[in-house]
């Protein structure tokens, strides 16, 4: 699975201490863009090249998307642990 909601983005985005900017600057979309999708709910109504460019960012900083049932009872997110944290 990975990134499907605007809930999982909003949380990728806490656990990462970014802002709105720094997403839509690594992920190389627009700020407003950002704002528009953190702004609604459910699942990401967003083009395919927008989404992949969002997941591909917030995996390249180690956010891992979960599935309902993984650890969660819905969607979520995890940072891998970094080798400063083994």
């Amino acid at each position: 699975m990975g990134l499907k909601t605007v809930e999982q983005l909003r949380q990728a985005r806490a656990a990462l201490g970014w802002t709105q900017a720094k997403v839509a600057e690594t992920a190389g979309v627009s700020l407003p863009t950002v704002k528009r999708l953190e702004n609604g709910s459910g699942n990401l109504a967003i083009r395919l090249e927008t989404l992949s460019s969002l997941e591909a960012a917030l995996k390249a900083q180690g956010v891992q998307f979960l599935e309902s049932g993984d650890v969660a009872t819905g969607p979520g997110v995890a940072l891998k642990p970094t080798e400063a944290d083994t």
